[in-house]
């Protein structure tokens, strides 16, 4: 199913400079609605809405899980250790199975496939949660941890379905700017829900609620045939050298290998505000405020993400990449001046704008490059290699800032951003994709 492009909306970005300029308060309030239309104009498509609350609901587990066994060991035990290392485990498992699910949706629809990997993934996490209660061997909590990760990446199968109804126009765009705040939502939201839940009730409800909630989104996913994209054959030839579009059924390309690998920065660089955000608060006596440092930088990501999704720009794709990989690079170097908390969240709020913008674009152009009957593997290399930069900057920090500091440890951030930035330039180099 395809939806035409909204002549009314080109028209509209078109005309608001000249409508505007020089009357800065009446351009925000334009700008304000007409990003408001872009967003409401998504869901004139039939099935948009119930797809997208569907996928926000299964989505939601991947941020729970993780958090979930490490507070449920802490509660039972008072262990750290074991939790964070069966989280890792299944942090893994996620990263090496989700891209063979992704693969399978291609080849034979998201209906046929999610519900099952879905049912898997529960199944092994409420078995491990089970284990735990019944006091089992460690093995077999490790051996559980490792089908628990066979979930599904629900965000790649959303933005296959907004791909399919919009490929070829602006609202494309919108429709990934929605998802990327989507996915700020979803890991503030989450952990704050697992944690709470463990907490409040018993050990194993977070976890618990994550499967739940998987199993239950998942299959109110897949059962919404109308909107699921059609499984297509892979198409022969060689590449297109024109765009670096391989025609075979491949992923080979250099341009999604770099792509994944910017997505692998920016995931380094969240991995290290948090670990950053919380002892930098902690070392200044204000440990509870490192839930709002967070949510700042979590929200200037999000706003600029809707603004930016509304926007029509003219320049290439490439050109975008490198401008919004290098704001993310200079913008981290301000929180090297950070000597308060309140100066620290204002500098994450500033921080977190650049950030959504760069998932947006990165997005758009893994739609241009992979073949479409492998579009939705190809998105979930990208959403995996972010979730490697997490854990990655995660471990890697802890172990900075317990040796030099948290100077030394925003330090990690401003070099992915540096390697993201340079990445970007490859790719601009290599094509010049618009």
């Amino acid at each position: 199913m395809r939806v035409k492009a909204d002549q009314d909306t080109h028209t509209v970005h078109a005309g608001t400079d000249d409508r505007h300029r020089g009357n800065p308060g009446e351009e925000s309030t334009f700008v304000t609605a007409t990003a408001g239309r872009s967003y409401r104009a998504l869901f004139s498509a039939p099935g948009a809405a119930a797809f997208c609350i569907a996928g926000f609901v299964a989505r939601l587990p991947i941020a729970m899980v993780g958090i979930g066994i490490v507070t449920m060991f802490s509660q039972l035990r008072g262990d750290y250790g074991l939790g964070g290392a069966l989280s890792a485990v299944f942090a893994l498992a996620y990263a090496a199975l989700t891209p063979l699910v992704s693969r399978a949706v291609d080849r034979h629809g998201q209906y046929r496939v999610l519900p099952a990997a879905a049912a898997i993934s529960a199944a092994a996490t409420v078995a491990m949660l089970a284990a735990v209660r019944l006091g089992a061997p460690t093995a077999l909590l490790f051996l559980c941890a490792i089908p628990a990760g066979l979930m599904p990446t629900i965000g790649a199968m959303v933005r296959a379905r907004w791909t399919e109804l919009y490929r070829g126009t602006d609202r494309l765009r919108t429709a990934f700017a929605l998802e990327a705040v989507i996915d700020e939502m979803c890991f503030i939201v989450g952990p704050v829900l697992s944690v709470g839940l463990s907490v409040a009730l018993f050990p194993e409800a977070g976890p618990l609620l994550g499967a739940v909630l998987l199993l239950v989104g998942t299959v109110a996913l897949a059962v919404q045939r109308r909107t699921e994209p059609p499984v297509q054959a892979v198409a022969s030839g060689r590449r297109d050298a024109a765009s670096d579009r391989p025609r075979r059924g491949t992923l080979l390309s250099p341009v999604l290998i770099a792509l994944t690998a910017v997505m692998v920065a920016m995931g380094t660089i969240f991995g290290v505000i948090d670990v950053v955000g919380v002892a930098f608060t902690a070392d200044r006596d204000a440990p509870g405020a490192a839930t709002f440092v967070l949510a700042l930088f979590a929200t200037g990501s999000a706003v600029s993400g809707l603004v930016f999704g509304a926007r029509h720009v003219a320049a290439p794709l490439t050109r975008q990449l490198l401008v919004a990989t290098a704001a993310v690079a200079v913008l981290l170097w301000p929180l090297l001046l950070a000597g308060t908390v309140p100066a620290l969240a204002a500098l994450y709020l500033l921080a977190g704008i650049t950030i959504s913008p760069t998932m947006i674009v990165t997005m758009s152009l893994v739609e241009r490059v992979v073949p479409a009957e492998r579009l939705t593997e190809g998105i979930t290399w990208t959403v995996t290699g972010l979730g490697v930069g997490v854990a990655a900057g995660s471990a890697l920090v802890g172990q900075v800032i317990d040796r030099s500091g948290t100077s030394a440890g925003i330090g990690v951030a401003l070099a992915a951003g540096l390697i993201g930035c340079a990445l970007a330039a490859g790719i601009r180099i290599r094509t010049r994709l618009t």
